[in-house]
């Protein structure tokens, strides 16, 4: 067994004791069929995924790209400027139905002409000027409405820095082809305007759904994290008030967009910023295809978001996932894009937090991922420095110090193992040699399923709290930790 001391920065000093290394055990050579499709699935995704976010400046884009978003800005601005680029046709369904229920006015019905008296000439033509000036700016407010996308001015010739970013999203959804990304923004601006997206923030929704997706911390590039929880819905009452009705249906697939306008809030729409989200998609005691409301809603939710929101998703990492889902994706893996499959990540239950730890820190992870992110957080801040890691070879023992002050106060820590499967025990050792070693926790092994501790000690006399992590399993572990002290006044 190799023994471990880490001191506070986390850097390994070697031991007093002698080191005895114990060889991991050979790796089988067969495995079950189920295992096999589970691996090729992962592998399939995993060789073709990519993760920062493509660049929007125009000079790192390619020739064709660069002449692709010009003439897309060509065409936008002549469309905008000809009072065209929403057609009329497009025109929302609740102003139709009031337009036809206008009775028409003929001769019979219409109202006989009041005599006014005639106005000074002076008068008649400052009249027509104000009338005038009022239309231009009606005018103008409905264009500046009908042309803006997510705060960001679509108008080219205004110079809004975020006006490439966005056009850029619906080109790269459409390989750049202009005609399609046209296309596309035009369904996009129709949509919004006939579902009342921009005043969908506004609206309420049962306080039920907040499980079932929420906005959570950034990961290592800065992207706002969304997470779907889908288990959630495997709650029978959950479900029928959820998926119950077509009018239910509905309101979930708004409270879904309403979810995706929180999240875009979060982003800096700007060439540099952060102009994309990552998706971590739960599916942990999901309901899975079985159930045909869920189903239909979720085809539906994923129409929406692929047809107007392009490109605003930068990873989709699906955690917990069962085993029905590889064999799906391997029936649907011809079908997608390499853009598509390249957003993809899988991880089986076994492997959820060792998957996200690639992509979000550990402290931005929530406990029940694996991380050390808690819910009204009150004792760690941003200031209080990140996460210390350490790599436990198999069969490998290490000792955290954690050094307590002279003087009474309080130390704090958090420890998450990756997989767990490890011995761990907790300490307080005083620097006084005729003092006891008081066991704050003691050693018990820790399961698979375990989440991160969080524990804290009160000294009265200065010594060191010692956490100690025993490996007892056939694969290195990964380790990872943090404290704080406070002085009691």
């Amino acid at each position: 067994m190799t023994v471990e001391v880490v001191n506070v920065e986390g850097a390994p000093m070697p031991a007093a004791a002698a080191a005895v290394e114990v060889p991991e055990e050979p790796k089988k050579v067969v495995e079950e069929a189920k295992e096999k499709v589970v691996e090729e699935a992962t592998a399939t995704i995993e060789k073709s995924s990519s993760y920062k976010e493509e660049s929007n400046h125009l000079s790192d884009l390619k020739e064709f790209e660069r002449k692709a978003l010009i003439e897309f800005k060509s065409r936008l601005e002549e469309a905008i400027l000809g009072n065209n680029l929403i057609k009329k046709d497009d025109s929302p369904p609740e102003i139709e139905k009031e337009t036809e229920q206008k009775p028409e006015q003929n001769e019979e019905t219409s109202p006989p002409p009041q005599p006014s008296p005639k106005p000074a000439e002076e008068d008649e033509k400052t009249q027509k000027t104000d009338e005038t000036s009022e239309e231009k700016n009606e005018n103008k407010s409905k264009m500046d409405a009908e042309i803006s996308l997510w705060g960001v001015s679509l108008l080219p010739n205004r110079g809004v820095e975020g006006t490439d970013v966005i056009l850029l999203k619906f080109l790269r959804a459409r390989e750049f082809k202009v005609n399609e990304a046209f296309e596309m923004l035009q369904k996009t601006l129709s949509w919004r305007k006939k579902s009342h997206i921009d005043s969908i923030l506004k609206e309420e929704f049962p306080t039920d759904l907040n499980s079932a997706a929420c906005m959570s911390g950034v990961d290592r590039e800065g992207h706002p994290v969304c997470y779907n929880v889908f288990g959630v819905f495997d709650d029978e009452e959950l479900y029928q008030k959820t998926f119950g009705t077509e009018e239910k249906r509905e309101q979930f697939l708004r409270w879904r967009c309403q979810v995706m306008e929180k999240g875009i809030q979060k982003l800096d729409l700007k060439p540099g910023g952060v102009s994309s989200l990552l998706q971590i998609n739960d599916l942990k005691n999901s309901p899975g295809p079985a159930k045909k409301e869920l189903r239909i809603a979720t085809k539906q939710a994923v129409g929406i978001l692929q047809d107007n929101y392009p490109e605003l998703v930068a990873k989709n990492i699906f955690i917990n996932v069962p085993f029905w889902y590889y064999a799906l994706n391997a029936l649907l893996s011809p079908f997608l894009t390499q853009r598509t499959k390249s957003k993809f990540v899988i991880a089986r239950p076994a492997k959820v937090t060792e998957t996200l730890l690639r992509y979000i820190p550990a402290e931005e992870i929530p406990v029940q991922y694996g991380g050390f992110k808690r819910e009204n957080e009150e004792e760690f801040t941003a200031e209080d420095g990140a996460v210390s890691e350490l790599n436990l070879k198999a069969g490998a023992t290490a000792a955290i110090e954690i050094p307590a002050p002279q003087g009474e106060s309080t130390l704090i820590w958090d420890l998450s193992v990756v997989g767990w499967e490890v011995n761990y025990k907790e300490e307080f050792v005083p620097s006084d040699e005729g003092s006891y070693t008081i066991i704050v926790q003691k050693g018990k092994k820790m399961s698979g399923s375990e989440e991160p501790v969080r524990n804290s000690f009160r000294n009265s006399e200065a010594g060191k709290i010692v956490l100690t992590v025993e490996n007892v399993s056939n694969k290195r572990k990964r380790v990872l930790y943090r404290f704080k002290t406070k002085k009691m006044e």
